[in-house]
């Protein structure tokens, strides 16, 4: 597959590209709640798993978003037309592991690869760390369903931060009647800015209540 890159010198964001590029700590973070009483529904209708079901809704609308498709790579942007997922996958004994899962728009197909990967990592010790699950394509995702936050960060390396953006979710909550989810995004300041994460935030409202 051929590499396409933004022309950054055409880029409208060209100086804030280069402005926020320059900052050891690039990334800024949101948490909103999204309701998800659809996916609810819909999970206890054919017995989905409701990970599976969110995590992928979480992916498609990652791919719905430009801004969320583009990487900083040897100071360029580069544009990927498919972006994908390196969720942490969790074991009975409290730890977890990385894992790769490619993206599919059908939710069955995307649940077949997903569990075989599931099921692979579970069986493993340590964090199965993969070129796979370090490629710059895929979105960086966990899974907090003991924690109904409101404010999340993550662990980097400052020097090296990358520009990977990366989706957390929490504990279902009820409230009268309605079932939420707070979910974090954290991106790349120089590639996206919080009309983008709104972006992502209402595709998602979408699709978990479709």
């Amino acid at each position: 597959m051929t590499a396409k890159y933004l022309d950054i010198e055409k880029w409208n964001r060209k100086e804030h590209f280069h402005f926020f590029s320059a900052m050891d700590q690039p990334f800024f973070g949101l948490v909103a709640e999204v309701e998800c009483g659809g996916a609810l529904q819909n999970c206890k209708r054919h017995g989905s798993s409701f990970f599976l079901y969110y995590l992928h809704k979480c992916l498609v609308a990652v791919n719905s978003v430009e801004n969320l498709k583009y990487r900083i790579e040897e100071d360029r942007v580069r544009i990927y037309d498919t972006i994908h997922v390196s969720p942490t996958v969790d074991r009975a004994d409290h730890t977890f592991g990385f894992s790769f899962m490619p993206y599919y728009e059908n939710f069955e197909q995307f649940v077949q690869v997903a569990t075989e990967e599931m099921k692979a990592v579970q069986q493993k010790q340590g964090l199965c760390l993969s070129d796979a699950a370090n490629r710059p394509d895929v979105v960086h995702f966990s899974a907090l369903p003991w924690v109904a936050f409101t404010h999340l960060s993550h662990a980097g390396v400052i020097k090296n931060p990358g520009s990977v953006p990366k989706i957390s979710v929490g504990k279902l909550m009820e409230k009268n009647g309605r079932y939420f989810l707070p979910v974090s995004i954290h991106l790349h300041h120089a590639l996206a800015d919080g009309y983008h994460a709104g972006q992502f935030y209402e595709r998602l409202d979408e699709l978990l209540n479709y």
